[in-house]
């Protein structure tokens, strides 16, 4: 008789993050973290977004050591200055207008934890985005029909926030979701996690 698998945590309030960790059929439950979210002076984007998914994932699996700990963060990038939740209208306005027919980069980490056993890794996966210019009116009808403002860069990507773009470069497009499944299912099978052949 194999033995049961941990439970499977997901450090993470991000309804986002959840949907796209349903894809990889393994059953689990969402913990919030509870993190301090508070970038570093000078702190590039894609450090940060790196060290808030360990943090994450660390929060979590202190109070839970017989689980693996998924943890994951998403940073937006405009000219090496972060771009984080708008939190509010105007702030999605100011986003979209300072986006408006630039490239942004957007870095999404991945923390994976299992205290039981000493494992721990990450991974950064960076989506390269290309906004079209946009007009006011278009970022005024965007932001009514979506409120991204829980959204890096004020950018929902899953609904009509595609739109905005011209175009993704990526090798994982879950990533620009919030959640890249393809280092996560990576990270998971490194755990003893495996979708599909369950656990190891």
């Amino acid at each position: 008789m194999s033995p049961s698998p941990p439970p499977l945590i997901l450090a993470s309030t991000s309804p986002y993050r959840r949907e796209l960790l349903q894809r990889l059929r393994l059953p689990f439950e969402v913990v919030p973290p509870h993190a301090d979210e508070t970038p570093r002076p000078g702190e590039p984007p894609a450090a940060l977004a790196a060290r808030l998914a360990l943090d994450k994932a660390r929060a979590v699996a202190a109070r839970r050591p017989q689980a693996v700990v998924i943890g994951s963060d998403q940073v937006a990038e405009l000219d090496g200055t972060p771009l984080g939740k708008p939190g509010s209208h105007a702030g999605a306005v100011a986003q979209l207008r300072a986006m408006s027919g630039r490239s942004v980069r957007f870095h999404t980490a991945v923390a994976v934890l299992r205290p039981a056993t000493g494992f721990e890794a990450r991974e950064t996966v960076t989506v390269e985005v290309a906004f079209h210019p946009l007009a006011e009116d278009e970022i005024e009808a965007y932001l009514q029909a979506e409120r991204p403002y829980d959204c890096a860069g004020s950018a929902k990507v899953e609904g009509l926030g595609i739109a905005l773009l011209e175009a993704i470069r990526s090798e994982d497009p879950t990533a620009l979701i919030g959640l890249p499944l393809i280092a996560t299912a990576r990270l998971l099978r490194a755990a003893g996690l495996d979708p599909l052949r369950g656990a190891a």
